[in-house]
């Protein structure tokens, strides 16, 4: 399996409100946190996350998370 590209080593702290979004596992979207469709032809496809009321979070841009979407401090050991 391949590694995820490292889009950037903090993560990215967002006020949501309730819906669907897809966040980018690849680490190629230029829409970072979510994704763009940039891992067309590769292994990697984009996790699906359901906010249900407004909320804070914290997702993962290292790529290199435990808990896909979200941010579990790995990117402090890159």
């Amino acid at each position: 399996m391949s590694k995820a590209t490292i889009a950037a080593t903090e993560p990215a702290i967002l006020e949501l409100e309730a819906g669907t979004y897809y966040w980018c596992a690849c680490g190629r979207s230029m829409n970072q946190p979510f994704c763009d469709g940039s891992h067309e032809g590769t292994e990697f496809t984009p996790k699906e996350v359901i906010i249900t009321e407004k909320q804070t979070v914290a997702l993962c841009q290292c790529k290199q998370t435990r808990n896909p979407p979200f941010c579990d401090g790995t990117h402090v050991e890159l």
